[in-house]
């Protein structure tokens, strides 16, 4: 991996030195109230160490989608409460995130304090990498920090453009993140696994593709398993199946082929003619006799002891997507049994596990498991992207 600045690289006395740190706020509402706190967390450790050291600490964020409008729903102001109760330190408000206004209310701050400034997205220049409001926010700051994984995908002013513009210091989350990517699919210890589930192939046909030649196993889940076995020729009643894309999965057989790379798919099913919580007309079949007015929606158990099996043969996995329809009981099971599986190997020490994605985390954390993974990544897009093999602009920024 590409080498990369980081907090350790900065001056150990940051006293008065103004440090913009691209964070990601996106947090979700409810109520005018922050309902899920893990991104404003996942910040402070780098906040409270620039702070620490004297640094006037210059927060810069998107909050929801504007769309280069001024929405007071979408104003990082909205965002000072929580910030300043999670870091028990007072956080200033700056109306604008470039400009005089800005300039004028960050020059009598101090040494050590914390400023938000206004949602990067009231301007249309962020999302579009405008040069310009990328000199107008790198002229806040004399060093550029970012801490946002999950937006380093995106090629915005405020993620790549100031990059450039200032010296650039990747944050402890984002520092944390490219390290267990880098154990994870960079240089793993073999054999490595990856779970991928999911509704649809069409979302992550690149990933699929990807990762057959980075791979020693792979699992294929959710409902995107049905078009594999599709291509297999095996008949899926009414379960969602992309067949339009079955081509694409034979192809993606024929390039793990040539890899070495072997693709597991469930040889036991659970299925239902209805999709609701325990519906009356669950059983548990081969995969070979499903009835054509029923639905695939889970792994079989048999299955999930087999991969269990092949799970332990491995020392890395990556996980993105359940393996079922996880959000409906008892579509939940296999998922659930899987990841507790993989948690036990990684708290033995003989897995390294690094799980992403909303779908994951959120099918983790209902198994109890989450905080046995090796990481577990809060970022979705950037973490499918980094798993389809593309570069990330918001990280090549940073390198070396």
């Amino acid at each position: 991996m590409a080498r990369f600045k980081t907090l350790d690289d900065l001056p150990a006395d940051l006293t008065g030195k103004r440090v913009l740190v691209r964070v990601d706020l996106n947090v979700p509402m409810q109520g005018g109230s922050v309902s899920d706190d893990t991104r404003l967390r996942a910040a402070l450790p780098t906040i409270e160490e620039l702070a620490g050291k004297g640094a006037i600490v210059l927060l810069l964020s998107h909050f929801g989608r504007p769309k280069g409008h001024v929405r007071p729903d979408m104003s990082t102001a909205l965002l000072v409460s929580p910030l300043t109760e999670l870091s028990g330190r007072s956080v200033r408000f700056i109306e604008d995130c470039q400009g005089p206004e800005a300039e004028r209310a960050i020059s009598i701050m101090l040494p050590g304090s914390i400023g938000i400034l206004e949602n990067t997205r009231f301007h249309l220049g962020e999302e579009a990498n405008d040069a310009e409001l990328a000199k107008g926010m790198a002229a806040l700051g004399d060093y550029y920090v970012n801490d946002a994984f999950s937006a380093a995908h995106r090629a915005h002013a405020s993620t790549e453009g100031v990059a450039h513009l200032l010296p650039a210091f990747a944050g402890r989350a984002m520092e944390a993140e490219l390290s267990a990517l880098q154990k994870a699919l960079g240089k793993p210890e073999r054999p490595v696994a990856a779970v991928v589930g999911g509704a649809k192939v069409s979302t992550k046909l690149a990933v699929l593709s990807h990762l057959v030649g980075k791979v020693d196993h792979l699992i294929i889940g959710g409902g995107m398993a049905n078009t594999f076995l599709a291509a297999r020729g095996v008949d899926v009643g009414k379960s969602l199946c992309e067949r339009d894309l079955i081509g694409e999965a034979e192809s993606i057989f024929d390039r793990a082929d040539e890899a070495g790379c072997i693709i597991h798919l469930p040889y036991d099913v659970v299925v239902a003619k209805e999709f609701a919580p325990n519906p009356p007309s669950l059983r548990t079949v081969n995969v070979h006799e499903v009835a054509p007015d029923e639905m695939i929606l889970d792994v079989g158990p048999a299955a999930v002891e087999a991969l269990s099996d092949a799970l332990k043969t491995c020392r890395t996995l990556v996980w993105n997507g359940p393996l079922g329809a996880f959000e409906t009981p008892p579509f939940d099971v296999a998922t659930v049994s899987l990841a507790k599986t993989a948690a036990a190997l990684t708290q033995d020490g003989s897995l390294v596990s690094v799980a992403g994605g909303g779908d994951t985390v959120a099918a983790l954390n209902q198994a109890g498991v989450a905080q046995d993974f090796t990481f577990v990544s809060t970022a979705g897009g950037a973490f499918l992207e980094w798993m389809e093999g593309r570069a990330l602009p918001g990280v090549a920024a940073l390198e070396q």
